[in-house]
């Protein structure tokens, strides 16, 4: 018990120098917007804004649905329920036409040999629905995600590991109904990512973890910015509306849905996609994720090495102080 302890420990380190914020050296200003009513609404993790509308989906333990909020309000307008049971929904995507992606991709244990998705309306008024869903399979084993990304010019889906080194996945041109649909390893990303969304221009997208956002351009994926969020109780949810504005939601009853401000106006985008956009489940051809062009994004060589310093210490001190505590008594 005291090696594991200690092997548990000795890792924090890591984890601390990853998600210490150290980008900026004050966070972005958060204007609140509105706040969930919904008792039913507990824990915000995916978040689509689209036709004046919020869409949100509570994560693990929750069943088939999600929520149409008015922001005017903070009033749920309308619940879609679809068919079968969930496992762990925990991110959403725009799919054109007054709908969404649910991505039922939670996976905390690393143990589903498939995960979901599925396309479902939004709006006001509550309805059940028939969706089409889509298993997906990743090339190297199962990992746990809390974010799926929908190209606007192409409709193609990207889901993003949530692991210390992030990895974005590319799910098939065309999806088949009837699977599964084999993931193919894009590059490396923003580490423990909790939700992420395309910006209108479709040549940048950003990415959030618990404490901070990174901007990348796209196709190319070079990060261009990187962000300290405001503080929340457990923020996990982001969402880019058509104008740009930025909203960001956090898990707990009755929390805000925060306004900020990222740096993108001035930084550069990728190059723009040939491809005409689609809200089609089978997409026309995206930018492959095996193009040549892409050059991988190594986070140690982004961030400043102060984080990994104190992260280090800390550990060692607390390593120290349980073995002490745990040192048998004369």
């Amino acid at each position: 018990m005291r090696r594991l302890l200690a092997v548990v420990l000795l890792l924090a380190p890591f984890g601390i120098g990853l998600l210490t914020p150290g980008a900026a050296v004050e966070p972005v200003p958060g204007e609140p917007v509105f706040r969930f009513t919904d008792p039913r609404i507990t824990e915000s993790s995916g978040l689509v804004a689209r036709d004046g509308l919020v869409v949100t989906v509570n994560d693990s333990g929750d069943a088939n649905r999600v929520f149409t909020v008015d922001p005017a309000t903070g009033d749920t307008v309308g619940v879609t329920r679809w068919q079968g049971q969930a496992r762990d929904i925990e991110a959403l995507a725009p799919a054109g036409d007054g709908e969404v992606w649910v991505g039922d991709i939670g996976d905390n244990a690393a143990a589903r040999d498939h995960v979901v998705v599925a396309r479902v309306p939004f709006g006001r008024g509550d309805r059940e629905v028939t969706a089409p869903t889509y298993d997906l399979v990743y090339p190297d084993g199962p990992h746990d995600a809390e974010t799926l990304l929908a190209d606007p010019a192409t409709g193609r889906l990207y889901v993003v590991a949530k692991e210390f080194i992030g990895r974005l996945y590319a799910a098939p041109e065309r999806l088949d109904p009837d699977g599964p649909n084999e993931l193919s390893v894009v590059d490396e990303v923003l580490g423990v990512a909790t939700d992420g969304a395309f910006l209108p221009d479709g040549e940048r997208l950003v990415l959030r973890n618990y404490g901070q956002a990174a901007v990348y351009t796209w196709p190319g994926l070079d990060r261009v910015a990187q962000v300290d969020l405001p503080r929340q109780q457990q923020g996990e949810g982001i969402a880019v509306a058509e104008d740009g504005t930025v909203l960001i939601s956090s898990e707990g009853e009755g929390s805000e849905v925060l306004r900020v401000e990222l740096p993108v106006d001035e930084l550069p985008a990728g190059e723009s996609p040939t491809a005409s956009p689609t809200a089609s489940p089978t997409a026309s051809p995206a930018p492959s994720a095996g193009d040549d062009d892409r050059s991988p994004v190594h986070l140690d060589d982004e961030r400043s090495l102060w984080p990994w310093a104190i992260g280090g210490v800390a550990g060692v001190v607390i390593v120290v102080v349980l073995l002490r505590s745990l040192r048998p008594r004369d």
